[in-house]
């Protein structure tokens, strides 16, 4: 029994072993947070004292002024005559653009214009006759300019069943003159100051006359007192 023991209890201790454990996988490193500023070093960063002159680079910039929503104020210059060659242009309308020059005739040759509308401009000289030919032109208006001369007929005064422009097509042009505008005022004198002047000249030429025949006749007496003087001397005996 005793030999049997010993085996039995070498058997027990030589068993198989258990199986070690897995180790676990280790974590991935992670990145350290950057110290929070402490009021103390922010403290100190306060008392630093900087000198010398400063960089323009850090110069403060000035402030952006807020871009103008007006419309930009257009400059004077004339009506482009290039226009000539929209030969299917039905609708011009220019007003309020301090345009100057004269009116180009090569309008004409947009025969389709229906409107021309160039109130309130700076356009100088006379309004071109061959304008009265478009045959299609039912508003036209010129008003508040600088023209001058007389309104053509075939604008003024147009006959048939073409459209008549009223005299608000035309006003503010004081030197414009013609139908349907009122006469043109006389610049010059009136007929009273030339009548005056020419009563007041009148009389001046007679009172002249009338001066020049009385020196006349007082010479001329004069000559025949001194001829009768001389006769009567011959006469006269020498004492």
């Amino acid at each position: 029994m005793g030999v049997w023991s010993l085996v039995l209890f070498c058997l027990l201790t030589t068993g198989p072993k258990p199986p070690s454990p897995i180790p676990a996988p280790a974590s991935p490193p992670t990145s350290k947070a950057p110290p929070a500023t402490t009021a103390a070093s922010t403290s100190s960063l306060s008392l630093i004292s900087l000198f010398g002159a400063q960089s323009p680079l850090t110069s403060p910039i000035a402030p952006i002024s807020k871009p103008s929503t007006s419309p930009p104020t257009p400059s004077p210059g004339p009506i482009p005559i290039d226009l000539q060659y929209l030969v299917n242009l039905a609708v011009l309308n220019l007003s309020a653009n301090r345009l100057s020059g004269d009116i180009p005739q090569q309008l004409t040759l947009c025969a389709y214009l229906n409107v021309i509308d160039l109130h309130d401009n700076l356009l100088i000289g006379q309004i071109p006759q061959q304008l009265g030919l478009l045959v299609r032109l039912s508003v036209f208006d010129v008003s508040n300019n600088r023209l001058s001369g007389p309104i053509p007929a075939s604008l003024g005064n147009r006959s048939g069943n073409l459209p008549r422009f009223n005299a608000s097509s035309y006003n503010g042009n004081k030197d414009l003159y013609g139908y349907p505008l009122p006469p043109l005022k006389n610049k010059g004198l009136s007929i009273m100051a030339i009548v005056g002047i020419g009563l007041g000249s009148g009389f001046l030429s007679l009172v002249l006359s009338f001066t020049a025949v009385c020196i006349w006749l007082r010479v001329s007496e004069q000559k025949t007192m001194a001829a009768e003087e001389g006769k009567i001397s011959q006469f006269m005996p020498d004492y």
